[in-house]
């Protein structure tokens, strides 16, 4: 039997503090007179209690180390109880939605998603306005930690490659989690002030700069207006496009630029290809709008700039009219949100690493087949991938591209049209937030999805978010035995 009781500890620890980020919309929304704060306040103190007792339910265990188990547990039970309560002043006053839609919701935002069920959220309270861009960014700093500490040494997906790799360079095999924990909140902080300042010295208003600031650096894709960031200012979207970048950067290479070592993000594999990636796509699209339509290059090349990167790095703002662009630029959106951005950071996809090693193993196969006696061993980065990563990785592929035709099978079941059914399964699976298709084209939005259809992205967002093989593992009846 597991023992529950250090789970527990940690997930009402995390409850109790979402309960006190719940003071702040509501000291917001009492200085601009919102009528919602009192209803932040009734959040916070059911929040704050409630995780505050858990907590102390279970301290008596809060000196052990969690066991792989307890670890996999863990991280799945944040991510579906924590926006349980983030989800109760969407449901307590203004807007005051339902359990499924207000759930959706938060979970969108917790897991940095970015999807919405909110229609009209221009005339939404400051506080909710706010409280929608606290939940991307405190979900974007969580998945930042996770992927940095806890799936290296879960094994999840291949990111074991990057457990010495990734942590050699701090000087130790696996630093203290609360000395990696310090010097990623400076970093994440940092890069959120500097965003945030950019945005207001840019002209944006000062919520609008907040809850923008709060998104982009998460990469979350909340935004206080439906048209997103339609309207805003040429500067305002290549600022955007480049803390939208900076924010899907793997954050084991700011940790080691704040302790005075550059070199390591400069050469990295992933940042490089990821910025290939980017460059490519946005050229191909820039030049191929130029060409058949009347719109001069450089407005072509920064909305391409712009919904590309949103795409690719799993942020999913939105700006001009780029889905109706045509057949082939959807077509470069859709490869890039399913290749998504770097591992280590708080953007989702399959991940560069992961798609710059499948290429490698194919390259290394093509020269088996025209050397059968040559050896060729898979490389990345000028390291050899051992089997057991080659497999992980592997299974992980198999596994999205499965869990992606099934979700979009079963949505589709639910009464959504083929291709909105499609684009769902792609934004929710891949952390993308972009919305498209016949039955999100009206409001922008998920709220005419069907509740079972709405269920199954809320179970798919999570399940991109954990890497899929972390919410799968529970189910195989060897982890619950002794």
């Amino acid at each position: 039997m597991v023992d529950l009781r250090p789970v527990g500890y940690v997930i009402g620890l995390i409850i109790a503090v979402l309960g006190v980020t719940m003071a702040v919309p509501f000291l917001v929304g009492v200085a601009l007179g919102d009528g919602n704060a009192p209803d932040f306040a009734v959040s916070a103190l059911g929040t704050t209690v409630i995780g505050g007792l858990t907590a102390l339910a279970c301290q008596n265990r809060s000196g052990h180390s969690l066991s792989l188990r307890q670890a996999f547990l863990l991280t799945l039970g944040i991510w579906f109880l924590v926006p349980l309560f983030g989800a109760l002043p969407f449901m307590i006053g203004e807007p005051g939605a339902r359990f499924i839609d207000a759930y959706f919701e938060a979970v969108s935002g917790i897991t940095t998603t970015g999807s919405s069920v909110f229609v009209g959220v221009d005339a939404l309270p400051p506080g909710v306005t706010l409280w929608r861009g606290m939940l991307n960014w405190l979900g974007g700093l969580g998945i930042a930690f996770i992927a940095m500490i806890f799936l290296p040494v879960m094994r999840v997906g291949g990111m074991q490659f990057f457990r010495t790799e990734g942590f050699d360079t701090l000087g130790k095999v696996l630093p203290r989690a609360t000395d990696i924990a310090r010097d990623l909140f400076v970093v994440y902080a940092a890069l959120t002030l500097a965003c945030m300042t950019v945005y207001a010295g840019l002209g944006m208003a000062p919520l609008d700069s907040v809850a923008h600031a709060f998104a982009t650096i998460a990469t979350g894709g909340f935004s206080p207006h439906a048209a997103s960031f339609t309207g805003y200012s040429a500067p305002i979207l290549y600022a955007a496009s480049l803390f939208m970048l900076l924010g899907s950067f793997p954050y084991i290479r700011y940790v080691q630029l704040l302790r005075g070592s550059a070199a390591p993000l400069w050469r990295d594999a992933q940042v490089r290809g990821y910025l290939g990636w980017v460059a490519a796509g946005v050229g191909a699209v820039a030049l191929w709008r130029a060409a058949t339509s009347p719109q001069a290059l450089e407005p072509a090349f920064r909305e391409a700039l712009f919904n590309l990167v949103s795409i690719m790095s799993s942020t999913g703002f939105a700006e001009g009219d780029f889905p109706v662009w045509g057949s082939f630029p959807m077509v470069v959106a859709l490869w890039l949100g399913i290749i998504g951005a770097c591992s280590g950071s708080s953007a989702a996809g399959l991940s560069v690493f992961r798609v710059q090693i499948m290429f490698s193993a194919l390259a290394a196969q093509i020269r088996r087949i025209h050397a059968p006696d040559r050896i060729a061993p898979v490389r990345y980065a000028g390291r050899a991938v051992d089997a057991d990563t080659m497999d992980a990785i592997v299974l992980y592929l198999g596994a999205y591209i499965v869990t992606f035709g099934l979700i979009a099978l079963l949505i589709g079941e639910t009464g959504v049209d083929f291709e909105s059914a499609l684009f769902a399964s792609w934004t929710s699976i891949g952390n993308i937030g972009y919305s498209y298709g016949p039955m999100v084209v009206e409001t922008g939005t998920f709220i005419d999805f069907p509740d079972m259809a709405k269920a199954l992205m809320i179970l798919a967002m999570i399940m991109g978010r954990l890497s899929l093989l972390s919410v799968l593992v529970i189910f195989l009846p060897r982890v619950w035995r002794d």
